[in-house]
């Protein structure tokens, strides 16, 4: 049986800026210039002593595109790394960042369009011809050109796969039609398969005589004739066996393995939960069909935790920096309208105690604090409920014993900040009673809080709601509520008003 190989993307190679740190130590005391023959980078630095893009470099290209200096500007990219050019490219004007990929041309490594937020991406892909993007894509990786053209709609990706070879195409159509967000879709098709009945040395022949391989892999898979899935050899396994050894001494059959249909989200947990470099992915009938390795888990780790703080703050995960201000205020429009209809519901438990306020004004000022105390603690149980949550740490098993954890901690701080806040308040209004109501509230937020906290999250998780976007209305509203109309309804019954 021969070897099984899928489309090889051969990466443009990029090298690494030269620029050391120590050699520039030792120049700048000499007041030595850079030779006329030293690299591009050493002589134009693009960073500062912090790590920042010096804003003199992004002047020196931005003349450079505007002059059309090609040679110079090819030279400057393909001396940056892909995530330095991605930064550069960030720091251009929407019209030169265009220019800059087509005055250097085949120079450009277009896997630095994965580096930008995705609307100045989409902005450059849009105005490029098709055949240059295709041109691009194809010196990529199988995983980096499905991220370059995920963000397109359906008619331009089209007519950039049109212009690529039909093998090509139909590795990126395929890849492509897995749902958003799967491990199909985060897959690279590049890997490396070799039949059961090698030995160690056919295996390692094939793979210095074999010049599309992957940029980088970690281990190699054995499979049928039908390409299932046999098992894995990690490569450090393989260069420490003598070369008649038969492979079927060094596989793993137990291998973790991912399906194409998983999210990648549990890809990204089960990486870090059995430490694994790269994970084989796996079709519903077994068959080999891609990899995962950890460069790819890490992006996916960075855009959760990304869009996880932006839902905590009612901010769209797909929100950029780049967008411009009208998608950024439709974006957010809907959910300040929420927490404005909540708003309203927690002013008119005030409305209830009208009269109240009137006769003491005291209540009015307090009022307030205990309501922020409760919303304060709230968000600490509902910020580690909401991330216990997205890592299964916290399940049926455990949210009993969790529940009551919380609302012991709400208790305790209660208690803490209910002396606190009564010896503040009687010492401001010189009203004896006021100090016990006021503590007495604010021990019943702080738990009301806790309990909130906890049990939105869940109740949200249960309903397949996303508890990062909805929590902190609800639970905000919840010690609102609770914190007004504790501690008026408490003064009332205290000093008697009516």
């Amino acid at each position: 049986m021969l070897p099984i190989a899928y489309w090889l993307g051969n990466s443009a190679n990029v090298q690494q800026p030269s620029v050391k740190s120590g050699e520039a130590t030792m120049a700048e005391p000499l007041d030595l210039a850079p030779s006329a023959d030293a690299p591009v980078l050493e002589r134009v630095p693009m960073r500062d002593e912090a790590g920042a893009i010096r804003p003199e470099f992004v002047e020196e290209i931005t003349r450079c595109i505007k002059e059309e200096h090609a040679p110079f500007l090819r030279e400057v990219v393909a001396e940056l790394h892909e995530a330095d050019l991605g930064d550069l490219i960030a720091a251009l004007g929407a019209e030169d960042r265009v220019r800059l990929v087509e005055l250097t041309g085949a120079d450009f490594d277009f896997s630095a369009l994965n580096e930008v937020d995705d609307t100045v991406r989409e902005e450059i892909l849009e105005e490029l011809e098709p055949e240059t993007v295709a041109e691009g894509v194809r010196e990529l990786e199988s995983d980096d050109a499905v991220e370059l053209l995920e963000g397109l709609d359906e008619e331009d990706q089209e007519e950039i796969l049109e212009k690529l070879p039909p093998q090509e195409r139909d590795v990126l159509e395929r890849s492509l039609e897995y749902p958003e967000g799967s491990a199909g879709r985060r897959m690279q098709t590049e890997f490396i398969t070799v039949p059961k009945d090698w030995t160690v040395g056919q295996a390692i022949d094939y793979m210095r005589e074999t010049a599309d391989l992957p940029r980088r892999f970690y281990e190699i898979y054995v499979v049928d004739a039908a390409k299932r899935w046999q098992g894995a050899i990690p490569l450090d396994v393989l260069l420490r066996s003598r070369r008649p050894v038969p492979l079927t001494d060094l596989i793993e059959e137990d291998r973790r393995r991912v399906s194409v249909e998983d999210a990648q989200e549990e890809v990204a947990r089960l990486f870090g939960k059995y430490n694994l470099v790269a994970a084989p992915v796996v079709d519903a009938e077994d068959r080999l069909v891609g990899v995962i390795t950890i460069d790819d888990v890490v992006d996916v780790i960075e855009e959760e935790a990304d869009e996880e703080i932006k839902a905590l703050g009612g901010v769209k995960g797909d929100e950029e920096l780049s967008d411009d201000f009208w998608t950024i205020a439709k974006g957010r429009f809907n959910w300040l309208l929420i927490n404005l209809a909540t708003a309203f519901l927690a002013s008119s438990v005030l409305g209830l105690f009208e009269g109240q306020l009137e006769k003491m004004v005291a209540l009015a000022v307090l009022a307030p604090i205990v309501a922020s105390q409760g919303g304060n603690a709230a968000t600490q149980t509902m910020t580690v409920a909401v991330r216990a949550l997205a890592t299964r740490e916290l399940g049926s098993n455990n949210a009993f014993r969790i529940t009551m954890r919380e609302m012991l901690v709400g208790l305790v701080n209660g208690i803490g900040f209910a002396v606190i806040t009564g010896i503040v308040a009687v010492a401001w209004f010189k009203i004896p009673g006021l100090g016990f109501v006021i503590g007495l509230a604010m021990v019943c937020n702080l738990i009301a809080g806790a309990l909130g906290g906890i049990l939105i999250p869940i109740v949200l998780e249960k309903m397949r709601a996303d508890p990062a976007v909805a929590s902190g209305t609800f639970v905000t509203t919840v010690t609102d509520v609770v914190g007004f109309f504790s501690f008026l309804g408490i003064a009332t019954l205290w000093f008697g008003l009516k």
